[in-house]
């Protein structure tokens, strides 16, 4: 949320003057697009962008906009960052609607070139603990809309058979695979990168059976599931991961709201090859087997996972790693995916 100011009226000559002043400078500010090597997109922050609890956005504040001036875009949820670096940032909202709009009110915004721009689309998300454990941090291969369909009761249907119909009509939106060598650079770049860990994310794993669940933090890939709904429990789960088998993605392994409804605005404007889309795990989506799904929904005092403060460290961690890369090799970044 932005400021307000009260203004004490003008005289018409001076409100004049001053509006020939500003439309002289936005005149000369939009003359000279700034170019953007790399855009960051988080979706929240929790307080302040640097000094407290950490949300998605302060850690990459912290690395790359420390010294930016904020620059208020119309119809963005907040303010925009840009370094000398060409790499630029913003909180976008939560959920496709927020986040979208934000985008495209970024994309559309004069003052910025984004034709050779690569998109790192960042946040925290859950994972089915087949497939992840809390701390994880994933590249995306395919993203799955998880809304674009129709659903029905169990009762309703046939016992044993699946509660999700796509919906026609949105065959070219429901369901993207993101650059294949883009990801395959990603992960070479990223892989080994070193993740925090916590006490308490490591006794909640204990929780679960799944050696995946149990692991300390990794980097994957796989595919991320985008709808408006936290879905939870093993029912909800296996759907999730039909539709991925059904549209002929890989396995479901990060459930989140942004990615898909992100990619359809930026794909508008200067296509798919350049996005990324990075989330680390800080639930699971399903409670343990001695745990019902609403108790998992509404945990009892000392029963939830913990590692969320690590999970948006490694993030960044993971995510510069390639930010840096494409900075430092614009050469070789600027007109696609190295190929050395």
């Amino acid at each position: 949320m932005f400021p307000t100011f009260k203004r004490a009226a003008l005289p018409l000559a001076t409100a004049v003057a001053g509006l020939a002043l500003t439309t002289t400078a936005i005149a000369h500010d939009d003359s000279d697009p700034i170019p953007v090597k790399v855009f960051i997109a988080s979706m929240f922050e929790i307080g302040d962008n640097t000094g407290d609890r950490a949300g998605e956005f302060q850690h990459w504040y912290e690395n790359y906009w420390q010294n930016a001036e904020p620059v208020e875009v119309r119809g963005a949820t907040h303010e925009l960052y840009c370094n000398d670096a060409g790499v630029c940032g913003s909180v976008l909202g939560m959920g496709k609607v927020a986040s979208s709009s934000s985008m495209q009110a970024i994309l559309l915004d004069p003052r910025y070139d984004f034709s050779d721009t690569w998109f790192v689309l960042s946040g925290v998300a859950g994972t089915p603990p087949s497939q992840g454990t809390i701390g994880m941090v994933s590249w995306a291969t395919w993203l799955v809309d998880y809304d674009l369909g129709h659903r029905w009761a169990a009762e309703e249907g046939e016992p044993g058979e699946p509660l999700f119909q796509p919906r026609e009509g949105y065959e070219d939106i429901r369901v993207y695979q993101l650059n294949p060598q883009l990801v395959e650079r990603a992960m070479a770049l990223s892989a080994d990168t070193p993740l925090e860990d916590s006490e308490s994310a490591q006794q909640y794993r204990q929780r679960y059976p799944d050696d995946m669940a149990r692991r300390t933090p990794f980097v994957r890939t796989g595919t991320h599931m985008t709808g408006d709904t936290f879905f939870h429990g093993p029912g909800l789960s296996a759907e999730a991961q039909y539709m991925t088998e059904l549209y002929g993605a890989d396995d479901y392994v990060i459930t989140e709201m942004e990615a898909a409804a992100l990619t359809q605005v930026i794909d508008r404007l200067h296509g798919t090859e350049r996005i990324m889309s990075l989330r680390g795990a800080v639930n699971f989506d399903q409670g343990n087997p001695n745990e019902t799904t609403q108790q998992h929904l509404d945990p009892a005092p000392g029963n939830t996972a913990g590692g969320f403060a690590e999970t948006v460290a490694n993030i960044e961690l993971v995510g510069s790693r390639v930010v840096d890369d494409i900075v430092d090799h614009w050469d070789q970044w600027q007109n696609g995916v190295p190929t050395d």
